[in-house]
Protein backbone atom coordinates (compact mmCIF):
# COMPACT_ATOMS: atom_id res chain seq x y z
CA UNK A 1 0.00 0.00 0.00
CA UNK A 2 1.47 3.69 -1.41
CA UNK A 3 -0.24 6.65 -0.28
CA UNK A 4 -0.13 9.37 -2.60
CA UNK A 5 -1.04 13.38 -3.17
CA UNK A 6 -1.90 15.77 -0.45
CA UNK A 7 -3.55 14.77 3.03
CA UNK A 8 -4.32 17.34 5.42
CA UNK A 9 -2.94 16.94 8.76
CA UNK A 10 -6.66 18.07 10.16
CA UNK A 11 -7.63 20.49 12.79
CA UNK A 12 -8.74 19.74 15.89
CA UNK A 13 -12.28 22.04 16.63
CA UNK A 14 -12.85 22.59 20.41
CA UNK A 15 -15.82 23.77 21.48
CA UNK A 16 -16.57 24.57 25.84
CA UNK A 17 -13.50 22.55 26.35
CA UNK A 18 -14.82 19.35 24.51
CA UNK A 19 -14.37 18.48 20.45
CA UNK A 20 -17.07 20.51 18.24
CA UNK A 21 -18.26 16.92 16.49
CA UNK A 22 -20.66 19.53 14.35
CA UNK A 23 -17.43 21.82 13.06
CA UNK A 24 -15.18 18.56 12.53
CA UNK A 25 -17.68 17.11 10.37
CA UNK A 26 -18.39 19.86 7.95
CA UNK A 27 -15.14 21.38 8.05
CA UNK A 28 -13.93 17.22 7.12
CA UNK A 29 -16.57 17.27 4.43
CA UNK A 30 -15.42 20.96 2.83
CA UNK A 31 -11.68 19.45 2.96
CA UNK A 32 -13.01 16.21 0.60
CA UNK A 33 -15.17 18.28 -1.50
CA UNK A 34 -12.28 20.40 -2.03
CA UNK A 35 -10.45 17.75 -3.41
CA UNK A 36 -7.87 16.78 -0.95
CA UNK A 37 -6.55 12.79 -1.41
CA UNK A 38 -6.80 12.02 2.37
CA UNK A 39 -7.01 13.05 6.10
CA UNK A 40 -4.98 12.86 9.28
CA UNK A 41 -6.55 13.27 12.38
CA UNK A 42 -5.35 13.39 15.72
CA UNK A 43 -1.31 14.67 14.40
CA UNK A 44 0.74 17.53 15.81
CA UNK A 45 -1.89 20.00 14.34
CA UNK A 46 -4.58 18.16 15.53
CA UNK A 47 -3.53 19.36 19.27
CA UNK A 48 -2.99 15.84 20.20
CA UNK A 49 -0.60 16.01 22.62
CA UNK A 50 -3.63 17.78 25.07
CA UNK A 51 -6.46 15.26 24.05
CA UNK A 52 -7.15 12.94 26.37
CA UNK A 53 -6.89 8.90 24.78
CA UNK A 54 -10.73 8.65 25.13
CA UNK A 55 -10.56 11.95 22.93
CA UNK A 56 -8.27 11.17 20.58
CA UNK A 57 -10.31 7.60 19.93
CA UNK A 58 -13.32 9.94 19.74
CA UNK A 59 -11.38 12.26 16.79
CA UNK A 60 -10.29 8.75 14.75
CA UNK A 61 -13.95 7.45 14.97
CA UNK A 62 -15.42 10.77 13.68
CA UNK A 63 -13.12 11.37 11.07
CA UNK A 64 -13.62 7.75 9.52
CA UNK A 65 -16.97 8.14 10.03
CA UNK A 66 -17.41 11.25 7.96
CA UNK A 67 -14.82 10.23 5.21
CA UNK A 68 -17.24 6.93 4.88
CA UNK A 69 -14.22 5.24 2.60
CA UNK A 70 -14.21 8.31 -0.06
CA UNK A 71 -10.37 9.42 0.88
CA UNK A 72 -8.09 7.33 3.17
CA UNK A 73 -7.61 7.84 6.71
CA UNK A 74 -4.29 7.89 8.34
CA UNK A 75 -4.88 8.17 11.84
CA UNK A 76 -2.19 10.04 14.22
CA UNK A 77 -1.76 6.44 17.17
CA UNK A 78 1.98 6.68 18.38
CA UNK A 79 3.29 7.95 22.06
CA UNK A 80 6.51 8.27 23.89
CA UNK A 81 5.21 5.03 25.92
CA UNK A 82 5.28 1.83 23.99
CA UNK A 83 2.37 0.25 25.61
CA UNK A 84 0.09 3.40 24.83
CA UNK A 85 1.37 3.36 21.07
CA UNK A 86 0.01 -0.14 20.83
CA UNK A 87 -2.97 0.70 22.22
CA UNK A 88 -3.98 3.81 19.82
CA UNK A 89 -2.57 1.91 16.88
CA UNK A 90 -4.78 -1.10 17.48
CA UNK A 91 -8.19 1.74 18.18
CA UNK A 92 -7.19 3.07 15.07
CA UNK A 93 -6.83 -0.37 12.88
CA UNK A 94 -10.15 -1.16 14.85
CA UNK A 95 -12.31 1.64 14.15
CA UNK A 96 -11.62 1.51 10.21
CA UNK A 97 -8.71 4.06 9.68
CA UNK A 98 -6.84 2.73 6.65
CA UNK A 99 -3.25 3.60 7.80
CA UNK A 100 -1.86 4.83 11.31
CA UNK A 101 0.87 7.24 11.73
CA UNK A 102 3.41 6.68 14.23
CA UNK A 103 5.32 9.77 15.83
CA UNK A 104 8.62 8.13 17.25
CA UNK A 105 8.77 8.52 20.75
CA UNK A 106 9.51 11.88 22.30
CA UNK A 107 11.37 13.00 25.34
CA UNK A 108 12.57 9.69 26.39
CA UNK A 109 15.30 9.80 23.48
CA UNK A 110 15.90 6.12 22.75
CA UNK A 111 18.45 4.66 20.49
CA UNK A 112 18.25 3.99 16.84
CA UNK A 113 18.07 0.09 18.36
CA UNK A 114 15.17 1.29 20.71
CA UNK A 115 13.44 2.98 17.49
CA UNK A 116 13.59 -0.41 16.01
CA UNK A 117 12.94 -2.44 19.01
CA UNK A 118 9.48 0.26 19.51
CA UNK A 119 7.85 -0.46 16.22
CA UNK A 120 9.08 -4.18 16.15
CA UNK A 121 7.01 -4.49 19.54
CA UNK A 122 3.99 -2.48 18.23
CA UNK A 123 3.82 -4.54 14.83
CA UNK A 124 3.90 -7.36 16.84
CA UNK A 125 0.83 -6.67 18.65
CA UNK A 126 -1.39 -4.94 16.24
CA UNK A 127 -0.84 -5.48 12.30
CA UNK A 128 -2.12 -1.28 10.69
CA UNK A 129 0.22 0.02 7.91
CA UNK A 130 1.95 2.34 9.78
CA UNK A 131 4.11 5.39 8.21
CA UNK A 132 6.97 6.60 10.86
CA UNK A 133 6.45 10.10 11.89
CA UNK A 134 10.29 11.37 11.84
CA UNK A 135 10.18 15.20 13.13
CA UNK A 136 13.27 16.07 14.94
CA UNK A 137 12.20 19.67 15.98
CA UNK A 138 9.48 18.44 17.88
CA UNK A 139 10.68 14.86 19.65
CA UNK A 140 14.82 15.63 20.12
CA UNK A 141 14.98 12.32 18.19
CA UNK A 142 16.25 12.09 14.40
CA UNK A 143 15.27 8.41 13.00
CA UNK A 144 18.54 8.16 10.55
CA UNK A 145 17.90 7.04 7.05
CA UNK A 146 19.82 3.63 7.42
CA UNK A 147 17.40 2.94 10.42
CA UNK A 148 14.36 3.84 8.51
CA UNK A 149 15.63 1.42 5.98
CA UNK A 150 15.74 -1.34 8.63
CA UNK A 151 12.21 -0.41 9.54
CA UNK A 152 11.10 -0.79 5.93
CA UNK A 153 13.01 -4.29 5.70
CA UNK A 154 12.70 -5.63 8.95
CA UNK A 155 9.02 -4.36 10.19
CA UNK A 156 6.70 -5.66 8.04
CA UNK A 157 3.96 -3.16 8.39
CA UNK A 158 6.15 -0.28 8.12
CA UNK A 159 5.03 1.08 4.54
CA UNK A 160 6.57 4.55 4.62
CA UNK A 161 7.36 7.99 6.52
CA UNK A 162 6.31 11.32 7.39
CA UNK A 163 10.20 12.65 6.81
CA UNK A 164 9.61 16.73 9.00
CA UNK A 165 13.33 16.69 9.25
CA UNK A 166 13.60 19.71 5.82
CA UNK A 167 16.77 18.16 5.63
CA UNK A 168 16.54 17.12 1.37
CA UNK A 169 20.23 15.53 1.51
CA UNK A 170 18.19 12.89 4.41
CA UNK A 171 14.99 12.97 2.34
CA UNK A 172 16.76 11.68 -0.57
CA UNK A 173 19.23 9.22 1.15
CA UNK A 174 15.87 7.83 3.15
CA UNK A 175 14.65 6.93 -0.69
CA UNK A 176 17.76 5.87 -1.88
CA UNK A 177 18.52 3.12 0.95
CA UNK A 178 15.03 2.13 0.94
CA UNK A 179 13.48 2.16 -2.26
CA UNK A 180 11.01 3.05 -4.72
CA UNK A 181 8.57 0.98 -2.82
CA UNK A 182 8.55 3.18 0.37
CA UNK A 183 6.04 5.64 0.68
CA UNK A 184 7.84 9.08 1.55
CA UNK A 185 5.84 12.00 2.79
CA UNK A 186 6.94 15.67 3.31
CA UNK A 187 5.87 16.65 6.63
CA UNK A 188 7.13 20.43 5.89
CA UNK A 189 5.04 22.27 3.41
CA UNK A 190 8.10 24.64 2.33
CA UNK A 191 9.99 21.16 0.89
CA UNK A 192 7.04 19.53 -1.10
CA UNK A 193 7.83 20.30 -4.40
CA UNK A 194 11.59 19.40 -3.79
CA UNK A 195 10.53 16.42 -2.13
CA UNK A 196 8.43 15.17 -5.23
CA UNK A 197 11.46 16.14 -7.56
CA UNK A 198 13.77 13.50 -5.52
CA UNK A 199 10.93 10.53 -5.76
CA UNK A 200 8.54 11.31 -2.41
CA UNK A 201 5.01 10.84 -2.92
CA UNK A 202 3.16 13.75 -1.42
CA UNK A 203 2.19 15.72 1.69
CA UNK A 204 0.57 15.43 4.92
CA UNK A 205 0.61 19.07 4.91
CA UNK A 206 -0.54 21.81 8.00
CA UNK A 207 -1.43 24.71 4.84
CA UNK A 208 -4.04 22.03 3.07
CA UNK A 209 -6.12 22.99 5.98
CA UNK A 210 -6.72 26.02 4.52
CA UNK A 211 -5.91 25.51 0.73
CA UNK A 212 -7.02 21.90 -0.08
CA UNK A 213 -7.67 22.08 -3.44
CA UNK A 214 -3.88 23.80 -4.14
CA UNK A 215 -1.86 21.04 -2.15
CA UNK A 216 -3.47 18.85 -4.38
CA UNK A 217 -3.35 20.35 -7.64
CA UNK A 218 0.28 21.02 -6.88
CA UNK A 219 1.04 17.37 -6.09
CA UNK A 220 -1.22 16.55 -9.27
CA UNK A 221 0.21 18.38 -11.15
CA UNK A 222 4.08 17.12 -10.81
CA UNK A 223 2.65 13.35 -11.12
CA UNK A 224 1.28 13.97 -13.76
CA UNK A 225 4.21 15.56 -15.52
CA UNK A 226 3.14 19.31 -15.66
CA UNK A 227 5.60 20.35 -13.30
CA UNK A 228 5.73 23.95 -14.77
CA UNK A 229 1.87 24.32 -13.24
CA UNK A 230 3.26 22.21 -10.21
CA UNK A 231 6.30 25.21 -9.85
CA UNK A 232 3.72 27.70 -10.40
CA UNK A 233 1.13 26.92 -7.40
CA UNK A 234 4.16 26.18 -5.58
CA UNK A 235 4.86 29.55 -5.17
CA UNK A 236 1.47 30.81 -4.97
CA UNK A 237 1.00 28.80 -1.84
CA UNK A 238 4.64 30.26 -0.63
CA UNK A 239 2.89 33.29 1.60
CA UNK A 240 0.13 31.04 2.86
CA UNK A 241 2.30 28.43 3.74
CA UNK A 242 5.19 31.12 5.75
CA UNK A 243 2.12 32.45 7.87
CA UNK A 244 0.95 29.37 8.64
CA UNK A 245 4.05 29.08 11.10
CA UNK A 246 4.20 32.85 12.13
CA UNK A 247 3.74 31.15 15.79
CA UNK A 248 3.71 27.81 17.06
CA UNK A 249 1.75 25.09 14.39
CA UNK A 250 -1.08 24.59 15.07
CA UNK A 251 -1.98 28.58 16.56
CA UNK A 252 -1.69 30.41 13.31
CA UNK A 253 -3.97 27.25 11.00
CA UNK A 254 -6.55 26.77 13.32
CA UNK A 255 -7.06 30.58 13.72
CA UNK A 256 -7.14 31.20 9.80
CA UNK A 257 -9.47 28.35 9.72
CA UNK A 258 -11.71 30.51 12.32
CA UNK A 259 -11.48 33.64 10.03
CA UNK A 260 -12.96 31.41 7.44
CA UNK A 261 -15.90 30.88 9.21
CA UNK A 262 -14.77 27.17 9.78
CA UNK A 263 -14.34 26.26 13.28
CA UNK A 264 -14.45 28.57 17.09
CA UNK A 265 -11.21 29.90 18.16
CA UNK A 266 -10.66 27.62 20.53
CA UNK A 267 -6.72 25.95 21.53
CA UNK A 268 -5.98 24.07 24.21
CA UNK A 269 -3.53 25.48 27.37
CA UNK A 270 -0.82 25.85 27.06
CA UNK A 271 -1.53 27.00 23.49
CA UNK A 272 -2.98 30.89 23.57
CA UNK A 273 -4.02 32.39 20.81
CA UNK A 274 -1.78 34.21 18.20
CA UNK A 275 -0.60 38.17 19.14
CA UNK A 276 -2.55 40.81 18.11
CA UNK A 277 0.37 41.40 15.09
CA UNK A 278 0.70 38.31 13.57
CA UNK A 279 -3.20 37.97 13.97
CA UNK A 280 -3.11 40.64 11.53
CA UNK A 281 -0.61 39.71 9.28
CA UNK A 282 -2.68 36.18 9.10
CA UNK A 283 -5.60 38.13 7.90
CA UNK A 284 -3.64 39.56 5.59
CA UNK A 285 -2.39 37.25 3.60
CA UNK A 286 -5.71 35.16 3.54
CA UNK A 287 -7.36 38.60 1.98
CA UNK A 288 -4.71 38.70 -0.86
CA UNK A 289 -5.42 35.00 -1.26
CA UNK A 290 -9.25 35.68 -1.38
CA UNK A 291 -9.84 33.24 1.33
CA UNK A 292 -11.64 36.40 3.75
Amino acid sequence: MQFKGAYSALITPFKDGRIDEESYRNFIEWQIEQGIDGLVPCGTTGESATLGHTEHKEAISICVDQAKGRVPVVAGAGSNATAEAIDLAGYARDAGADAALMITPYYNKPTQEGVVAHFKAISKEVSIPMLVYNVPGRTSLNVLPRTMARLFNEVPDVIGTKEASADLKQVSEVIEFSGKDFCVLSGDDFTVLPLLAVGGHGVISVTSNIVPSMMSEMCAAFHSGDQDRAREVHYQMAPLCRAMFLETNPIPVKTAVHFMGKCPLEFRLPLVELAGNNAEALKKVLREHGLI
